[in-house]
């Protein structure tokens, strides 16, 4: 197949949207394999691994741990690879494909090693660490949560006996089952308050070591954006740039700068952020909104940044926002008026928080499957969370109706106890 097929550079904008990031066509036995490659280069001879999230929260976790094994990496090491990127995005060529991340090559390893792993990758990233860091290590896993402790057990019971010690820092929706089985499995395992904490906060009051307040600023700034607060404009930039950079840069940024960005990292930020909200705009345009039950959702497709499209249509109104994603997956966004984002998630193979979680609905069983998708806007996969939707909402309703039934029982209760009280306590009824 021609490249030029699959690389998003020179394709309209409108196109772009509508059509996953680069990465997407590559078969995932070449992915997986280079993905082992990278981790067995990783872990040689480090002394600590983390499996981390790399979004802004799960790298804010492995730069905290490594100033606490002095294992930070020299920021000069990467200024200048990021100098010529801005140089590239600035001028007059097509931009590269903004959805698939700049992966360094050739950098630095530190001691600490950072193997990166999502919420369905996390057995394969402790299989790897198993196959390739030497014994003794230190290993931590943060902001992970597996959905069902069955299909990490064996990775991670071997995983314990590989390491001297094994962590665990989190602030996701933990099923209690779950979280008992991996502290059982000799885990120590620190779980947040999901809608108080991000997974910085917890790593950062879980670690024996006396941090500076560069660390706290920083556990602050994250928490902003993880956690939707939108309090502070710093946390976008930390969002974006971790998400638009290579894993090592951003953590050796953070642990260098912490949350105050150099200038040339904010350069390069304010340029990618033209496609960016070019691209927020073209999914807000082409959103509808839906009434389920008592909310409105606001239903939309397309590659964007989706918390930023998720706020544009709570502003017209929705309760919850669901952005369809040209690769399959979707986000699911709540608000104070609907906080069962992870219940609707968790009913489309996905999982989150009450009001941020993802999904990938099982519907995409070849590409003719993908094509339909693409040039539907998502239309199969919109129709399928919707009805997760209606099925949280038949839920609440149900949960409602038992109040209410439980709420006139009291009352009733309470009336013939103080009929009874009465009769017996009343002197004047006695005396009459």
């Amino acid at each position: 197949m021609d490249d030029e097929l699959i690389d998003g550079a020179g394709l309209s904008l409108t196109r772009k949207s509508r059509l996953p990031g680069t990465g997407f066509f590559y078969p995932d036995s070449l992915d997986e394999d280079r993905t082992e490659e990278r981790v067995a280069e990783a872990v040689d001879g480090a002394e600590a691994v983390v499996v981390a999230d790399t979004d802004a929260d799960g790298l804010g976790c492995v730069a905290l741990l490594r100033e606490v094994y002095d294992a930070s990496l020299a920021w000069a090491s990467f200024a200048d690879d990021l100098s010529d990127r801005v140089d590239r995005w600035g001028s007059d060529e097509p931009a590269p494909d903004a959805d698939d991340p700049e992966d360094g090559e050739d950098r630095p390893d530190s001691t600490v090693a950072l193997v990166g792993a999502g919420p369905y990758s996390l057995d394969d990233a402790l299989e790897h660490v198993v196959a390739y860091a030497p014994a003794g290590i230190d290993l931590y896993v943060c902001d992970l949560c597996p959905d069902e402790y069955g299909w990490i057990a064996d990775e991670l019971d071997a995983a314990v006996d590989l390491a001297d010690a094994v962590a665990w820092y989190d602030h996701h929706q933990w099923d209690d089952s779950a979280a008992a089985a991996v502290r059982d499995a000799g885990v120590d395992l620190v779980v947040g308050e999901s809608d108080e904490e991000c997974s910085t906060d917890v790593t950062l009051r879980s670690l024996d070591h006396d941090f500076d307040d560069r660390w706290v600023d920083l556990a602050a700034v994250t928490r902003d954006h993880d956690l939707w607060l939108k309090e502070d404009p710093r946390s976008d930039d930390l969002a974006d740039y971790a998400y638009w950079t290579d894993p090592e840069e951003y953590v050796t940024m953070v642990g260098t700068f912490g949350a105050d960005l150099p200038d040339v990292v904010a350069e390069y930020i304010e340029l990618r952020r033209v496609e960016k909200d070019e691209l927020i705009e073209a999914a807000v345009s082409r959103a509808e909104h839906k009434r389920v039950g008592p909310w409105t959702v606001g239903v939309t497709y397309g590659r964007c940044s989706q918390n930023e499209v998720a706020e544009a249509l709570r502003e017209q109104g929705a309760d919850a926002a669901v952005v369809v994603k040209p690769a399959g997956s979707a986000s699911i966004r709540g608000s104070e008026t609907f906080e069962r984002a992870h219940e609707v998630a968790g009913r489309v193979n996905g999982g989150g928080h009450p009001r941020a979680a993802g999904c990938k609905p099982d519907i995409y069983d070849d590409m003719l499957d993908y094509a339909h998708h693409w040039t539907t806007e998502g239309a199969t996969a919109k129709r399928v969370i919707l009805r997760a939707f209606e099925a949280v909402a038949a839920e609440a309703d149900g949960e409602k109706e038992d109040a209410v039934d439980a709420e006139d029982a009291a009352d009733g209760a309470a009336d013939d106890a103080g009929t009874d009280d009465g009769a017996a306590d009343d002197p004047v009824g006695d005396a009459e």
